[in-house]
């Protein structure tokens, strides 16, 4: 009879690797799907051809306009390939399940899975060791999540960054590479087949004599592979030709300047100018773009709040409008009853647009209106004692009043005295608003003279 384990002691080896920084800026001027991979495990490549800035945030390619069809960002998989299952440990003693499992990583993202660990009633509690003698050391293996009453463990694997082959090696090493977690003075064990994803798979993708190429060139994740004897942005330049070539390739038009008069043609290819400012460039295959021609709010380009993409701001989180100037928190527009500028206005950019008579940072200041004890001293005359002016119309005019009855006037703070016209007596209550609406606390009796 097999029970399962109530405890676990985890022997790990020490694994020292490389951790991601908690916010990444994906790389503006990579030029490759793979190395826009390798930016950072928040990066995501847009496929679409002619698409500007390919390497951003999943909110940055959504706010430039790449479509989610085109936006390769793989997150990595695990693949259980062996999941014997068994009612009683492997010869009476322990049992793994499962017993290998192939897991794809994206560097800087994590993989885990659950091992289920089963041993004879009679026992010893086991220790995990691992054999990491083929692991690469930017792979990092923990364990967690452990559920003593079901001896699950949740396996946990990551990659810090890829690694190379040798140290004077120029390619990533994917693997695969083996790893056996195995109890120690057991024989059997769980084999991890590690492969790194450090190159892009969207070349399974590949268009062939892509007009996006000019019919030159291959199509591959958005970027043109060029035929020889072609080159350039569009596989547009013959570089085998002996004929002069004219500036056609170098003008969005017939009639258009130049290089958008910010660049120099060069066999049929523009070289956009540099600025004073480094920060400042041209870019585009007319040099038709500029990352500071955009709109200035407080002396800053986009307000300080967005980057400036090919003329257009690209606004950040919570910030919209042509400058990036105009927040989406609504947090300086909440009144005191926490409404929205006190329901008497709309909230824009951050600030309150009160409908008069209304004004006030929150549109609670109205000097011409009437105080809550007055707008409301009708509706509580009937709502609480059944008189006064609107007594026959009540259940229409005043049922927006949410009314508690107390003993007495002490009970109320800051009451409201008010006269009834029907009986000359006076009645106190108190008004106070809520997101469930308007509350009355009123006193059950009036003081009549």
């Amino acid at each position: 009879m097999a029970i399962k384990v109530g405890c676990l002691f985890l022997l790990l080896l020490p694994l020292l690797s490389l951790s991601w920084a908690d916010e990444i800026t994906c790389l503006k001027t990579v030029s490759s799907c793979s190395q826009c991979m390798l930016s950072g495990p928040q990066c995501v490549w847009c496929t679409a051809p002619n698409f500007k800035r390919r390497c951003n945030t999943l909110s940055g390619l959504q706010k430039a306009g790449c479509d989610a069809s085109h936006m390769y960002n793989p997150q990595g998989s695990v693949h259980v390939t062996r999941n014997d299952s068994s009612n009683e440990p492997t010869t009476g003693t322990l049992f793994l399940q499962p017993q290998q499992v192939t897991l794809h990583l994206r560097p800087g993202v994590s993989q885990s899975f659950p091992l289920y660990i089963t041993v004879a009633r009679n026992q010893r509690t086991p220790q995990l060791n691992m054999d990491t003698s083929l692991m690469p050391a930017e792979v990092n293996i923990t364990f967690s999540n452990i559920r003593h009453g079901n001896m699950i463990v949740e396996v946990n694997v990551e990659a810090s960054n890829c690694h190379k082959t040798s140290d004077n090696s120029t390619q990533d090493s994917t693997g695969p590479s083996f790893v056996h977690i195995t109890p120690r003075g057991f024989l059997q064990s769980l084999k991890l087949e590690i492969i790194l994803d450090c190159e892009c798979d969207c070349k399974g993708n590949r268009e062939e004599n892509s007009p996006s190429c000019d019919g030159h060139g291959d199509l591959v994740c958005g970027s043109c592979e060029c035929y020889q004897p072609y080159s350039g942005q569009h596989c547009q330049i013959n570089v085998g030709s002996n004929f002069n070539r004219d500036d056609k390739t170098c003008r969005q038009g017939p009639n258009a300047p130049l290089c958008s008069n910010r660049g120099t043609c060069v066999d049929g290819e523009c070289l956009c100018h540099s600025q004073e400012n480094p920060n400042e460039r041209y870019r585009g295959m007319f040099c038709e773009c500029s990352n500071f021609d955009c709109p200035f709010h407080n002396n800053r380009i986009c307000g300080g709040h967005g980057s400036c993409e090919c003329g257009q701001c690209i606004c950040d989180n919570d910030w919209t409008g042509e400058d990036c100037s105009c927040t989406l928190d609504t947090t300086s527009c909440m009144a005191s009853n926490q409404q929205l500028c006190n329901n008497q206005g709309l909230c824009q950019c951050g600030s309150c647009r009160c409908d008069p008579p209304y004004a006030g940072p929150t549109c609670e200041s109205c000097p011409t209106c009437l105080g809550p004890c007055q707008t409301h001293a009708e509706c509580v005359d009937c709502r609480v004692f059944g008189t006064g002016p609107k007594k026959d119309r009540c259940q229409d005019e005043c049922n927006y009043l949410i009314v508690t009855k107390v003993g007495s006037k002490t009970y109320i703070d800051a009451p409201c005295k008010m006269k009834s016209r029907e009986d000359s007596c006076y009645f106190y209550f108190s008004i106070s608003q809520d997101r469930e609406g308007i509350h009355c606390t009123a006193a059950a009796m009036k003081e009549c003279p």
